[in-house]
């Protein structure tokens, strides 16, 4: 996106090194909305090497009214295999509550959608938690197909580490 998004005085742009603390902080805020506060342990430093560093892979849009930060989205390429197709994860998209229903959210949703098509990406995926009913009705509501039947896993922490450490005895070895 080589310009910012300019409507009813709210900027949309791509997220720059300087924006960084902004984003911590909508993440912070973002964290207390989903009740998982407990878990927040980003950083500047690495949230900017995810972003920007030699190794980085993280995109991100900011949205700015008057100069406040109001919104921010991170997303990375990913591909769907049995599909075939290349798109953008969505990890975050957060607007503060005085940002919402102004058309902010659906804004950056199709410069996320402008900016995969332009490197032939197909689709835009991501997560819902089940209890976010106006996020639901949103998604919904732009035309996103809902699949209650896929479970998220993760591996973290010491279940991550033990995989790592090619210490499991269980399986064959590589």
């Amino acid at each position: 996106m080589g310009t910012a998004l300019f409507f009813m005085e709210i900027q949309i742009r791509k997220a720059s090194p300087a924006d960084i603390p902004s984003i911590i902080e909508l993440m912070r805020e973002f964290a207390e909305f989903e009740n998982v506060s407990e878990f927040f342990e980003i950083t500047d430093d690495r949230l900017s090497a995810a972003m920007f560093g030699d190794e980085a892979f993280i995109e991100g849009l900011i949205a700015f009214q008057d100069g406040k930060p109001l919104a921010y989205a991170l997303f990375y390429p990913h591909f769907a295999s049995f599909r075939g197709q290349r798109g953008y994860y969505l990890e975050d998209i957060y607007i503060v509550e005085s940002g919402r229903r102004k058309g902010i959210g659906e804004a950056m949703l199709r410069e996320i959608a402008r900016l995969g098509r332009a490197r032939g990406f197909e689709r835009i995926d991501f997560q819902v938690l089940d209890w976010n009913g106006p996020a639901i009705r949103f998604y919904e509501k732009l035309g996103a197909d809902r699949d209650d039947d896929e479970r998220h896993f993760k591996f973290t922490d010491e279940a991550f580490k033990v995989l790592a450490s090619g210490d499991n005895e269980s399986g064959p070895q590589v």
